[in-house]
């Protein structure tokens, strides 16, 4: 099974996730690549927030993101996502499970020098099933961890992609988005041979 136009010749909606933790390059990312003005739900933060928004090494953030961010991507002419990224503090996680009902995939955005906020998400669509990739958003001065380090690091299973990316950058953020559609089909594909070997 691939994907492409539905029978009546419109593009195919997929719907995508874009998770991690805080202040990882969320609403970065989805504000990068969409073809439409994305809607943003961010607050500025306050000095109620200091004891539950650990902002140690992104000391100069400012807002963040207390329902969903959303846009729009064309991939070709066949395709269209709609890009959901959620929000990465512990007290608005009762809002993922709306979030990702219907979603196709996921991208869960690291950061190398906050890598352990990325387990939840990890977590999250390993237990739900849904095939994701991890992207780690290279921002400036930092060093570029190699994929597989990261990928020691998250334990993630072999066939998880791992991508270095420039959540700022539209091109690279589709190529992200992109390799994602890629890897969803790949598994779709594996999983129609499989049941084809079941059938007796």
């Amino acid at each position: 099974m691939g994907f492409g136009r539905s029978e009546h010749g419109v593009p195919l909606a997929l719907k995508i996730l874009v998770a991690g933790g805080f202040g990882v390059g969320k609403t970065t990312l989805v504000g990068a690549v969409s073809e439409i003005r994305p809607l943003h739900t961010e607050e500025v933060l306050t000095s109620v927030g200091v004891d539950t928004d650990d902002t140690s090494g992104i000391e100069q953030k400012t807002t963040t993101t207390v329902a969903m961010d959303f846009g729009r991507i064309s991939v070709g002419s066949d395709i269209v996502l709609y890009l959901f990224g959620t929000p990465g503090q512990d007290r608005f996680w009762f809002l993922w499970d709306e979030l990702a009902h219907g979603a196709l995939g996921a991208v869960v955005l690291a950061d190398t020098r906050r890598l352990a906020d990325c387990f939840p998400s990890v977590d999250y669509f390993e237990r739900r099933g849904t095939p994701f990739l991890v992207a780690v958003n290279c921002f400036d001065g930092e060093q570029r961890f190699a994929a597989q380090a990261v990928r020691n690091a998250l334990d993630l299973d072999p066939e998880v992609p791992v991508v270095l990316c420039d959540a700022r950058d539209r091109r690279s953020s589709k190529d992200v988005l992109i390799t994602l559609v890629e890897h969803v089909m790949d598994q779709v594909a594996r999983s129609d041979v499989t049941s084809m070997a079941r059938q007796p």
